[in-house]
């Protein structure tokens, strides 16, 4: 509605006071398809993304008219249904329930006219995937019921059904008819699908390739076109000619990179597969982004590769246009307890640091920085209780002109009993009677191989542990007193072609593979059998990780960066010795269960192996899972697996939010003559993760264990609430 006003006292003045009335939001109460006869109202109702129909619980279904001499209560008698044995298809059931009962929770019934028009359009899409090349939507029309609600009615014409006839190929000179037909994986008497056959052509590149435009582009051909066109359409087949254009091989020609404010140019330069004279590859440029992603210090959802083909030489130039993010984090905390004193933890790590920079002044802006080495620093204290210091260094590149990776850590921990086991109350002489010290110094050097392929890498490390025990028993079973000094050798060979972007994996996989070594002391004669058995621990370590991303279903949002990755995942450990006079090694055993929250005990000489739902557990019968119970013992050998469905909420630089829901199932135990991989602890449940800049990983899961129901406790005994903050354990 409009008015108009005259002002008065002016000239020409004249005041419009436009009246809006809303009206109330229309909610779509039935979708009814007419002359469907091959594909079923459900399936093209699935198609409608944004076009839902409301919640809907009745036992007088309504009888909605369509003017297309229709009725959208196409529902079959239930003794046909139950004659028929519809119940054992799903679609089917959903059609006899649907007139009585929708459960739409998580679908928006109101309506759009914007995707409206875009899901017709999915029908139609829809409807040409299934071979009908000719489909249409004849007409459709929307009214309202008694109730206010919308009614919306479609009729289809679906046309005829088509089959692939005979494909010609043109202009290959490369690879042979026979090669190509292969690749293309598509026969005659195949259903039509257009969309399928331009995919497999490559004109709709994907990350994953396998199809004929990526066979082309890896092997320098930038300048490959390819095009089907329709040569014949004859009763229900229809005959193409791929006719193809290969072009020269292309080579790199000027590579640059932009956007690197504090990262120096080599740093960015030496992860690029686009060597400038190499010959173009699609594979090269995918392999960089992912090589970039995992650097931690660039986004790796922004990472663009502007790529300029010069036809004319032959070449092609290309601009890695990156941004930059802070990946440098810091840990803070601080508190006052009675008769405790001063606790806290100060932390620092810094991703892109540069080490030869550190003593020129100029450089501190406000930390010398650029080099793409990882230096981080912490310390701890929860008085006479506890006290942490923690430093570690990583070159990725030393000598930097090959991938050989150094690092080296140095840890300093003390475990102090601060209070009376009798009274339980603060102890201030406890800590200095009764305590655990653990000094540990590692070394490591890393190599890419380039055999079988160069996602593979070879490292080896050293590490020198010495444990000093007083009058503490709370750790380890049968040793509570004496030093302790291990020294062992890890060889590790892993596979991680997981990415592009660390935190949040879409695609590839990650494998490893290691073994850790003391040399067999008691076999040589260098310690004693009796006394003091652990004051050079002997044992041989093995462990093996696999873990593989997969994307489920297609990519969403404007970025096209919203899809469910599923995450599987398998782990086995095992720890032996050389005398089986001698008790297996204390020392480098796997404590599992629980979220592994109070990762300082690792320095304590064992790897903690999460399992979301289950408190920390010492026995392997999965019916046997006390609360607050701390082992003094734990396993020799471990299975876990592992099945995760994750979807990102947020992707960006300044944080990698996405929520997951889980099933796991492990047990640990202590021989192989009690070892069955089948035999147990299962839960499941949903969780979340947070990425932040400064402060890292921020997680929390709800788990259920299925071992721990009963009907005393119910769900709420069976569930457990966990939470990590810094880094997510095994």
């Amino acid at each position: 509605d409009l008015k108009q006003e005259l002002i008065t006292g002016t000239n020409n003045g004249l005041i419009l006071t436009f009246v809006i009335n809303k009206g109330n939001k229309v909610h779509i109460n039935s979708i009814n398809f007419t002359d469907n006869y091959t594909i079923a109202d459900q399936k093209l109702k699935k198609r409608m993304k944004g076009t839902k129909e409301m919640t809907k619980i009745t036992l007088f279904p309504q009888k909605v008219e369509s003017p297309y001499g229709d009725s959208s209560l196409k529902t079959q008698r239930f003794k046909d249904y139950m004659k028929e044995m519809g119940y054992l298809s799903p679609s089917k059931t959903k059609d006899v329930i649907e007139p009585y009962f929708r459960f739409k929770l998580f679908s928006n019934s109101k309506f759009n006219e914007t995707k409206y028009a875009d899901d017709k359009e999915n029908i139609v899409s829809y409807y040409n995937s299934r071979g009908y090349r000719d489909a249409m939507l004849v007409a459709d029309t929307q009214f309202y019921d008694t109730k206010g609600n919308l009614n919306i009615d479609i009729k289809v014409n679906e046309g005829r059904k088509y089959y692939f006839g005979d494909m010609v190929w043109k202009g290959n000179t490369k690879y042979s008819d026979s090669i190509l037909n292969v690749l293309l994986g598509i026969k005659k008497g195949d259903i039509y699908n257009l969309e399928t056959l331009n995919k497999r052509l490559g004109k709709q590149l994907s990350a994953e390739g396998g199809d004929i435009g990526s066979l082309y582009m890896d092997d320098g051909y930038l300048f490959f076109r390819v095009e089907p066109v329709e040569t014949a359409v004859y009763n229900d087949t229809i005959d193409f000619e791929i006719r193809m254009t290969e072009g020269p091989q292309a080579v790199y020609g000027n590579i640059t990179v932009s956007g690197n404010d504090k990262t120096k140019d080599y740093v960015i330069l030496r992860e690029l597969r686009t060597i400038p004279g190499e010959r173009f590859s699609r594979a090269d440029i995918i392999r960089t982004q992912r090589e970039l992603g995992q650097l931690g210090f660039i986004n790796a959802e922004t990472i663009n590769p502007n790529v300029v083909p010069n036809a004319d030489n032959g070449t092609v130039d290309i601009n890695w246009q990156i941004e930059e993010k802070s990946a440098d984090q810091l840990e803070l905390s601080a508190g006052f307890g009675g008769g405790i004193g001063l606790t806290g933890t100060l932390g620092v790590t810094f991703n892109n640091f540069s080490i030869k920079n550190i003593t020129k002044k100029s450089s501190w802006d406000p930390l010398p920085t650029g080099d793409g080495q990882k230096l981080s620093a912490r310390i701890q204290s929860n008085g006479k209780a506890y006290r942490s210091y923690n430093f570690s260094f990583t070159e990725p590149w030393l000598g930097g002109k090959k991938r050989n990776s150094f690092s080296v850590n140095y840890y300093n921990t003390k475990y102090a009993n601060a209070y009376n086991q009798l009274t339980g109350q603060y102890c201030k002489s406890c800590g200095d009677t009764s305590y655990v010290k653990t000094v540990g110094v590692g070394i490591s050097l890393g190599k890419q191989l380039k055999w079988p392929d160069d996602y593979f890498n070879l490292i080896y490390s050293l590490n020198v542990q010495q444990y000093k025990l007083r009058n503490y028993d709370r750790l380890f079973a049968n040793l509570s007193d004496g030093t302790s000094t291990n020294i062992s050798l890890k060889l590790t060979l892993l596979r991680n072609s997981a990415g592009p972007n660390p935190i949040f994996p879409t695609s590839g996989s990650n494998f490893l593979v290691s073994g850790q070594f003391t040399l067999p002391y008691s076999l040589l004669g260098m310690t004693s059998t009796t006394d003091n058995q652990y004051k050079l621990p002997e044992f041989h370590k093995w462990r093996m990780n696999a873990e593989w991303y997969t994307p489920i279903g297609k990519a969403k949002g404007a970025d096209k960066n919203k899809q469910f990755i599923l995450k599987a995942a398998a782990k086995f450990g095992f720890i032996g010795r050389y005398n089986s006079k001698l008790g297996i090694s204390p020392f480098e055993r796997f404590q599992v269960g629980d979220a592994g929250l109070s990762n300082t005990q690792a320095l304590l000489g064992y790897d903690i192996i999460a399992h979301r739902g289950y408190p920390v557990y010492s026995n392997s019968d999965p019916k046997v899972n006390p609360d607050g119970v701390q082992p003094t013992e734990y396993f020799t050998i471990f299975n876990k697996y592992t099945v995760e469905m994750r979807y990102p909420f947020s992707t960006g630089a300044s944080s990698t939010i996405y929520g997951l829901a889980f099933f796991e199932a492990a047990n640990g135990w202590y021989d192989f003559k009690n070892y069955n991989p089948f035999k147990l602890r299962r839960s499941a449940g949903v969780g979340m993760r947070f990425f932040l800049p400064m402060f890292g990983l921020l997680g929390f899961d709800y788990g259920i264990g299925f071992d721990r129901y009963n009907q005393n406790s119910g769900i709420k005994g069976a569930a457990k609430f966990t939470f990590m903050l810094g880094q997510e354990p095994e």
